[in-house]
């Protein structure tokens, strides 16, 4: 094998680059990027990145890249794959043969129907440039409409209220935070963005969305109006699975891949947001992640498997969200839980664990001031990946450390 190329130069694009580098291939690596800039961290876009206006926080500095052997085409688009020849084909005609592939390409924001084409003042967030242009409308006393109470929306809305922005944030399901944060911890959060000043509006359907000179304008269902001086759209994602569908390879919510995040062709691979994949500690069940971490665990794993590893996923889903001065953290998927126990651990503190009929742990749930929860998630997705089946009371008591179940 002697040449392994990567399209999309994302976190997990860069984390398999450099991991094939450290597990001693020594062939030529190229990494394709769309975006000008090296590959860089997303998850700051919402946060900091975005309050302070700064320059992407990048993965790691083109000397890095240089000293790794790892050729960067930034500013360039993979147009097609042609698995017969194994060749990539960029949109400015250039082609690269290929040994092994891995497609990292990510997924983009949901469109919203009915936003006019390029509107200044209606945005969405995914790169850099976007962060930028949302900055720089968040100023004091301006006004920005949220549309989606994701985990971006509800970041954006605190990085605005940091930035003296007024927020009204509108929400289409009944409550915030609707996919995989349980309810009592998505009530916490939505009474912290409420106390910090943030009109949040669930339940709402958006009748008409539109751009009017200085001004971007929501019609809602019922007839209540909401100008802002920027609306910004955080409703999903979708994967980016073009390529892989033009080169016929097999798509379920998703570029599909098997326990070693391999596709329907053994030469190519894919890893991160654009794929799903089975997850052993449910059953096989199928699921796609968009996680900072899943996207770092998996592009080592790719890289591990490009050359030969045969290694499977192992790792539990871990997800987490800044929210002012909390920090939201949740191991494993909580889907079909058939008890929750809750751990109560000072200064407003808590932790749900998620128990199934059996009592095996499914998953743990928890929001605190700064790393108030991190240990204990971190030993609960450890119970997790074990299989165990703690005592409800154990788990309920602060007094019982986690370590200890573990050990037992």
């Amino acid at each position: 094998m002697t040449h392994i190329v990567i399209i999309g130069a994302g976190e997990c694009g860069a984390r398999a680059a450099f991991a094939l580098r450290e597990k001693g291939f020594d062939g030529e690596v190229t990494l394709i990027g769309a975006e000008p800039h090296l590959p860089y961290e997303r998850p700051p876009l919402s946060k900091d990145g975005l309050a302070e206006a700064s320059l992407p926080k990048f993965v790691a500095d083109a000397a890095r890249y240089e000293e790794a052997r790892i050729t960067v085409l930034i500013g360039a688009t993979a147009r097609s794959v042609g698995r017969a020849q194994k060749t990539v084909t960029l949109s400015d005609e250039r082609s690269l043969d290929y040994d092994r592939l891995l497609l990292a390409t990510g997924a983009r924001p949901r469109a919203l129907p009915g936003v006019p084409e390029n509107a200044e003042r209606i945005r969405m967030l995914r790169t850099h440039a976007d962060a930028l242009a949302i900055r720089a409308a968040l100023t004091p006393g301006a006004r920005l409409a949220v549309i989606g109470g994701g985990f971006i929306g509800l970041e954006l809305a605190a990085t605005a209220r940091r930035l003296g922005a007024e927020v009204v944030l509108v929400e289409g399901l009944p409550r915030v935070l609707s996919r995989g944060v349980p309810e009592e911890i998505a009530a916490f959060v939505a009474e912290r963005h409420r106390r910090e000043g943030v009109e949040i509006i669930c339940g709402a359907q958006i009748a008409a969305i539109e751009e009017a000179g200085d001004v971007a304008r929501l019609l809602l269902a019922d007839d209540v109006g909401i100008e802002a001086d920027l609306i910004v759209v955080g409703i999903g994602a979708v994967p980016n699975t073009e390529l892989a569908e033009a080169a016929g390879l097999a798509i379920e919510n998703g570029i599909a891949v098997d326990e070693r995040l391999c596709t329907s062709d053994p030469d190519i691979y894919a890893a991160g947001d654009c794929c799903s994949f089975p997850l052993p500690h449910y059953g096989g069940r199928r699921v796609r992640l968009e996680a900072w971490r899943n996207a770092q665990d998996q592009g080592v794993l790719a890289a591990a498997n490009l050359i030969g590893a045969g290694e499977t996923m192992a790792s539990v889903p871990w997800f987490w969200s800044d929210q002012y001065e909390y920090t939201l953290q949740i191991a494993g998927l909580a889907d079909g839980a058939q008890a929750t126990v809750r751990r109560d651990m000072g200064e407003g503190a808590f932790i749900l664990f998620h128990l199934d009929s059996q009592g095996r742990l499914m998953a743990a749930s928890g929001i605190g001031p700064g790393n108030a929860v991190a240990r204990d998630i971190r030993l609960a997705e450890m119970l997790i990946a074990a299989g165990a089946k703690p005592e409800p009371l154990a788990l309920a008591s602060p007094e019982t450390r986690l370590k200890k179940l573990l050990a037992a």
